[in-house]
């Protein structure tokens, strides 16, 4: 009791900053067990704690233990730190193994909680679904669906714990750090693929199959009544639209009631335009292939993103969890089938044109929102208007919404990518995505009109992202030099995940290896000339071609600065000597297309 007391003084304490409560006592409540088999951490602190990982792990072995014939622990990846990543896996008739799953005729739901290890509401909320399980409170579960489950992704972060981590969400108490061990974000490498976390997942998801994706986080930003969001990539943005549909018409109707009738309310996955003015509108984000959403997107994995309102309380969110996912669950048994034949359609769809870069549109939409009232006044710190939420509901009738419709970038797929033996881990990657890649054994497996893209121009971001220095660049796609292929890899697009593979591989995709810095040395010259070598080269090159010598008198009577700058002289003469390195520049996996290669921007 003096525990309790001392935690909820503290927790009253560390959240006193943050804006007033509405009341909630929702009928979600009857979930909570104070005693009993398998009471969870976060219980006996009521509604309070999350455990660490220790105490974590030692709850899934008493969760394995006690229901040995249904449940089962794998460890799925260690973290850099050497922590392991476990996975549970509950089957109603004790078959643990991928095909062993996929014959039981039912669909398996795969949740994934702690990505960011300070949103931890998903660990919490599904060792209490699992208890029930264990206990029998609930075996209609798994008689309807297979769960695949790992408490922390990023173990490491977990660990990094305080009550100090995250300034604008109202418990629990402690909780882990938004990075990993590495400061990298596991939530922004399901392209890049620098994480032990993150490859561990996409090992378990090529393994297993899973049907219906569920990653669980909770929001920053503004103040409103809902507490869980949750959402994927909108129908008109979706590059597996049918899936989306299927999502919007089976799944969120099940899940929406089940947690209106337990006094939660559900809403939207958007953000704030504008944080200082809640009634300038919202954000309706399109999630790219680098988050878990945008990801499952790409390759057809029905995902749902769910955050948490972060300024509702900690037991208020998990219990929201729970009946979220108990949700989700009553719909991926009662429509997996329409969910699959809606992957499989998606699957056997062959863009010839893809759209890699959207930007908000300038004409918005409307729509109802549960907001809360603010009031806004010009701040001594800041020296700007800022906000403070009053805690007092407010009904927005007509709440402009901004979505990323704006096209800003399109690409003409290629039917498939070439890609040198020397890059080996670029292969690595791919198959880790679950890519079909090919290697070419003989000559005759290669084709005559190969493309190359030529860098026009491109500038490195100023500081590092994720770890990585990005580039953005333009280019000119152009006819490659013949090329013998044999040892390369060959990949085509006429594939299931071939959406997947012209984000990874067309260089002018914003979430590609080469916009991720996987070629950065195609930036660099490594062979120079001599100007004693290269004048008199260049003289009885411009002699030899009299249309060359007329393209380099015209550049200098009409570009001045050119004229003036002897360096820029000799280095375009330079580059028209075949000496000039003829892969700076280059990108040096090349294309075949069916139809005319472009880049709209």
């Amino acid at each position: 009791m003096i525990a309790s007391l001392l935690l909820l003084s503290a927790s009253i304490t560390l959240d006193s900053h943050l804006p007033p409560l509405l009341p909630w006592q929702g009928q979600s409540l009857a979930l909570l067990q104070q005693k009993g088999p398998l009471t969870t951490d976060f219980e006996l602190s009521e509604g309070l704690e999350s455990p660490n990982y220790q105490l974590t792990m030692k709850f899934v072995d008493r969760l394995v233990a006690a229901n040995p014939t249904q449940f089962k622990v794998q460890t799925i990846a260690h973290s850099a730190s050497g922590r392991a990543i476990k996975m549970i896996i509950a089957s109603e008739t004790g078959e643990f193994s991928a095909s062993q799953l996929s014959h039981t005729n039912k669909p398996t739901i795969f949740i994934q909680a702690g990505i960011h290890a300070g949103e931890i509401d998903g660990k919490d909320a599904t060792f209490m679904l699992l208890r029930d399980i264990a206990t029998g409170k609930r075996r209609d579960i798994l008689s309807q669906v297979n769960i695949l489950f790992i408490p922390i992704l990023n173990v490491d972060g977990h660990e990094r714990s305080s009550q100090f981590n995250r300034i604008n969400q109202r418990g629990p108490v402690k909780m882990g750090f938004r990075t990993n061990a590495n400061n990298l974000n596991l939530n922004r490498d399901y392209t890049k693929l620098d994480t032990p976390e993150v490859r561990g997942v996409l090992n378990m998801i090529n393994q297993f199959s899973p049907d219906l994706y569920i990653d669980v986080h909770v929001t920053d930003g503004a103040d409103y009544q809902y507490d869980v969001t949750y959402g994927y990539n909108p129908v008109f943005a979706s590059e597996s639209p049918s899936v989306s549909d299927a999502l919007n018409q089976y799944f969120k109707p099940v899940i929406d009631t089940k947690l209106q009738e337990s006094g939660h309310i559900p809403g939207p996955l958007v953000f704030v335009m504008d944080k200082r003015e809640f009634k300038k509108g919202l954000a309706g984000w399109v999630a790219t292939p680098r988050y878990s959403n945008g990801w499952g997107d790409l390759r057809s994995l029905p995902t749902i993103l769910v955050e948490n309102h972060s300024l509702k309380p900690y037991k208020q969110r998990v219990l929201g969890t729970y009946v979220f996912l108990d949700g989700a669950i009553s719909a991926l048994a009662q429509h997996h089938q329409q969910l699959a034949a809606a992957v499989q359609k998606e699957h056997e769809f062959v863009p010839s044109q893809l759209i890699v870069q959207r930007g908000y549109a300038k004409k918005a939409n409307s729509i109802e929102f549960k907001g809360i009232k603010y009031a806004r006044s010009k701040s001594t710190l800041s020296g700007q208007m800022e906000v403070k939420y009053l805690g007092e509901k407010q009904a927005y009738t007509d709440l402009p919404i901004y979505w990323q419709k704006e096209v800003t970038k399109t690409i003409t797929v290629p039917a498939a990518f070439y890609i040198p033996a020397a890059y080996p881990n670029i292969i690595e990657k791919l198959k880790l995505q679950g890519v079909l890649v090919e290697k070419i054994t003989t000559a005759s497996q290669g084709v005559d009109d190969l493309k190359v893209a030529v860098v026009t121009e491109h500038e490195f971001d100023k500081a590092p992202f994720e770890g990585r220095f990005r580039v953005n660049a333009k280019f000119d796609i152009q006819t490659a030099a013949p090329q013998n292929l044999t040892g390369w890899f060959k990949v085509v697009t006429a594939q299931p995940l071939g959406e997947l593979v012209a984000h990874l591989l067309h260089p002018a995709a914003p979430d590609s290896f080469l916009a991720w810095g996987e070629f950065n040395t195609i930036f660099q010259r490594t062979e120079y000339m001599e100007n004693y070598a290269l004048a008199p080269y260049a003289r009885q090159m411009l002699k030899d071609k009299p249309a060359l010598a007329l393209e380099f008198d015209k550049k200098i009577r009409e570009d001045s600065n050119f004229a003036n700058n002897a360096q820029a002289r000799l280095n375009w003469l330079y580059e028209k000597t075949p000496f000039y390195d003829q892969a700076y520049l280059k990108y040096p996996i090349l294309m075949a297309f069916n139809a005319q290669p472009e880049v709209k921007n």
